[in-house]
């Protein structure tokens, strides 16, 4: 059972507009990251095949969100990863990480433009330098949805992220979405996992400003 307050429409009052100087368990990320050897396993039809990747991923605050009692601080995100020393996309991926405050609950969102997308939740204090999130199809909180061919084809039943801020000021992932594909009896995990250097800082969020 979650324990959620009987009054569900009063905001909470006298946060910190400042997002940046909130992000909890987020604040290793904001910024303007490159990563140039990420590794993806991915499914072929003769077997797992690793591929190398580049990628490119912006982090910036958003304003302090609320929802009737609950404040939430979170980084708006956008991925783009290339083959190395092709300009052709090789993934895109929107979506957000959000942290309330006062539940240590943590939120990711992504999007990608084959039709899927999920919501995966975890925990973390505002001091964690490492933390997990989950998904799982047919969870009602943490789930995922995909489009009717990927549904068919390459079913995701679960969705799982490791994400941990280095000393040396880089942050590193990795991620395994597990998949049903046709035909196949055992389940596939689509592994991918990089570490981000810093190329630019964040833009602070626009109430801040």
């Amino acid at each position: 059972m979650h324990d959620f307050p009987k009054d569900i429409f009063t905001e909470p009052q006298g946060y910190s507009i400042n997002t940046l100087e909130n992000l909890g368990p987020f604040t290793g990320m904001a910024g303007i990251w490159e990563g140039v050897r990420g590794t993806d396993l991915k499914p072929k039809a003769g077997g797992p095949k690793e591929q190398a990747y580049v990628e490119h991923i912006e982090l910036q605050p958003i304003d302090p969100q609320t929802n009737g009692p609950q404040l939430f601080y979170g980084l708006r995100y956008h991925t783009h990863i290339t083959k190395p020393d092709q300009v052709k996309t090789y993934h895109d991926q929107v979506g957000y990480w959000l942290w309330e405050p006062a539940t240590d609950s943590i939120i990711h969102t992504l999007t990608i433009p084959r039709g899927m997308t999920t919501m995966a939740c975890g925990k973390a204090r505002s001091s964690d330098k490492q933390f997990e999130l989950h998904a799982k199809e047919g969870d009602p909180c943490a789930g995922i949805s995909s489009s009717p061919f990927l549904d068919y084809a390459f079913k995701t039943v679960e969705f799982h992220i490791q994400v941990k801020i280095n000393a040396d000021g880089t942050w590193s992932y990795e991620q395994d979405t597990v998949l049903k594909i046709k035909d196949q009896e055992k389940l596939f995990h689509h592994i991918d996992k990089n570490t981000l250097y810093k190329i630019g800082e964040a833009t602070p969020n626009p109430l801040a400003r």
